[in-house]
């Protein structure tokens, strides 16, 4: 599913239109972007939590030519199902 599929089973599901499910998509988006960077968690009961974990830097290998890289240490956004959502997957 493409974000302009979710627009569409946002706006069908929720009796909103095309263009309010879009708004409400978008600003979910942002709220939860701005939230991680300053560095907070989002938890949704039922969905999932979204949290910013940090990973050092390490040394890799380039799979095309064997030789050892350095992969720069970074944040990164992690996502754990919640009970709710994994029930409906399995």
């Amino acid at each position: 599913m493409n974000k302009a599929e979710l627009i569409d089973a946002m706006a069908a599901n929720a009796g909103l239109s095309k263009a309010d499910a879009k708004r409400a998509l978008d600003g979910f988006v942002d709220a939860t972007g701005s939230a991680l960077k300053k560095g907070d968690r989002i938890s949704l009961v039922g969905f999932g939590s979204f949290s910013v974990s940090h990973r050092a830097a390490r040394t890799g290998r380039n799979p095309q030519t064997g030789k050892e890289i350095q992969i720069a240490a970074k944040n990164v956004v992690r996502f754990k199902a919640g009970s709710d959502l994994s029930d409906k997957v399995n």
